[in-house]
């Protein structure tokens, strides 16, 4: 796995520990569920439908990487 991946969600996530407090994409506060580790780094969300986005978005990129 590349250093610009993005795991799983987990229930062990700290929003404490997030890197930001506004969803990346609606501009909302994030949410203590929807929370997911990104290049070691916890990015929250403003619910995990917007994670699930992310983590779409995120695997696309590398693709294209990857086959490039």
């Amino acid at each position: 796995m590349s250093g610009d991946s993005i795991n799983e969600p987990s229930q062990g996530l700290s929003i404490g520990k997030c890197v930001n407090t506004h969803c990346p994409w609606s501009g909302n506060p994030v949410s203590a569920d929807s929370l997911t580790l990104y290049r070691e780094r916890v990015v929250g969300f403003c619910n995990p439908g917007c994670r699930d986005k992310f983590a779409s978005a995120i695997s696309h990129f590398e693709d294209c990487r990857i086959t490039s």
